[in-house]
């Protein structure tokens, strides 16, 4: 095996040496004031802004998706991460039989919910193959389909995410030394025809997934990475305007993907990062859409240098004092630090009047003072209005226990693979998702 899951989707390391900021915070345009939505007495969160059905009365709300996203932080939850199996790449049994991984199973979203959870972002397998002719591949549609199913079961919202797909590869944003070459394909910003498979892909999948109650978000591609893939450039400032409009430039191609997606769905949010691995520090150069339903995203790890140490080098620890940024001085790293850090985002969120979302933001579970840093985190999103989804619900597949950085359900103590009854880290996440007062099962279908 040349590498678990986990451990290569990590960050390539360049990054670290250029300070990119990675951070995918979530807020919305009616939020501004932090203030969370208190539950009616039906059960319904803020029904006042987000319901047109009977706020007071004995039945359920009425909404629509786009409402979820736009009346303070409502949707709490977590990533899954699904691709193909390459028995070459994996082993016999890491992901599982394939021909995608890891299996979950009906009682890992059971247990998702059970903590609070309330939605799932699910990090998939684009629809449409990697090659030419770019077409769909019944293998993704079905373990879609079948994750959905689960979701639904479990009383969940779902966001669905594409990774990878025409003239993208499965490892394109984590690849590693000795994988086959089609695996990191970055071909899709060099290629207009990939791209339209692109769009050919969402408005297919549109079509097949509008009418899913729980589907309350399209992602339409996890961390575009154009200008650190193709051209090493990490400064937004020397990108633009030089490749502005080109085909290595996502500005051109997400209203385009957009579109497709309104042809055949006008309802369903659309959620799009920022380039460069949906950065905050590019997130000011991200072309706003002129679809009004669209709620825009950054993901966030920072800072890095203290959420992904490795045992034994766990010399960080949060709050501490620390270069956090690269620059050679230490930085004074808690809560007021987070709170400046995401000062653009507050801006961009008031500036523009839209919702954000922090679809990815973490730390590995065996980091000092983990839970207080996650704890301030996710404070701060509710103060901001953010949504967000915790990295990662790991799949009860056995094969995958001792790849677990980030499986919160593990512990603090990195040589322990198994879930425990009890950890700090656990009970702050556990805390925060209690405030979730929306499920599907509570909201009747738009009138």
């Amino acid at each position: 095996m040349l590498g678990g899951m986990w451990r290569t989707r990590l960050f390539p390391p360049l990054l670290l040496g250029c300070a990119a900021i990675l951070l995918f915070a979530g807020c919305t345009g009616g939020g501004a004031s932090g203030r969370t939505p208190s539950p009616d007495p039906n059960g319904n969160s803020n029904p006042q802004s987000n319901s047109t059905g009977n706020a007071n009365g004995g039945g359920p709300a009425t909404t629509d998706k786009f409402a979820l996203w736009s009346g303070g932080t409502q949707l709490r939850g977590a990533n899954i991460f699904q691709r193909r199996v390459y028995p070459d790449v994996d082993g016999p049994d890491f992901l599982g039989p394939g021909p995608l991984g890891p299996p979950y199973t009906q009682a890992d979203f059971d247990r998702l919910a059970a903590l609070g959870a309330n939605c799932v972002n699910i990090s998939h397998t684009g629809l449409f193959t990697q090659a030419e002719p770019y077409e769909p591949d019944p293998d993704v549609e079905a373990n879609l389909d079948a994750l959905l199913d689960m979701i639904q079961q479990a009383d969940m919202f779902a966001v669905i995410s594409f990774r990878s797909g025409p003239g993208r590869g499965e490892f394109a944003l984590f690849p590693f030394e000795g994988l086959p070459t089609e695996l990191v394909d970055q071909s899709v910003w060099r290629n207009a025809l990939a791209q339209d498979g692109w769009v050919a892909m969402w408005r297919y999948a549109a079509e097949r997934y509008g009418n899913r109650v729980i589907v309350v978000g399209y992602d339409l591609m996890v961390e575009p990475n154009a200008p650190a893939a193709i051209l090493n450039i990490f400064d937004p400032a020397e990108f633009y305007p030089v490749n502005a409009d080109l085909l290595v430039d996502w500005n051109q191609l997400h209203p385009r993907l957009t579109a497709a997606i309104r042809e055949a769905d006008t309802e369903t949010p659309i959620i799009v990062g920022a380039n460069n691995f949906s950065s905050v520090i590019w997130l000011p150069f991200l072309r706003l859409s002129d679809d009004d339903r669209t709620v825009y995203a950054v993901h966030d790890y920072e800072p890095f240098n203290y959420t992904h140490q490795a045992p034994p080098n766990l010399t960080l620890t949060y709050p501490g004092l620390f270069d956090a940024d690269g620059d050679g001085t230490p930085d004074s790293v808690d809560r007021a630090w987070i709170e400046s850090f995401l000062a653009p985002v507050q801006s961009f969120m008031q500036s523009n009047g839209v919702p954000i979302v922090a679809n990815e933001f973490g730390v590995q579970r065996w980091e000092p003072g983990a839970a207080a840093y996650i704890t301030d985190r996710m404070d701060v999103w509710e103060q901001l209005g953010v949504h967000h989804a915790n990295w990662l619900w790991t799949a009860s597949h056995p094969p995958l226990a001792e790849d677990d950085a980030f499986n919160f359900r593990h512990g603090p103590d990195p040589d322990n693979h198994a879930d425990v009854p009890q950890s700090e880290l656990l009970d702050a996440i556990r805390t925060n998702w209690q405030r979730n007062a929306i499920r599907p099962s509570l909201l009747s279908p738009p009138r």
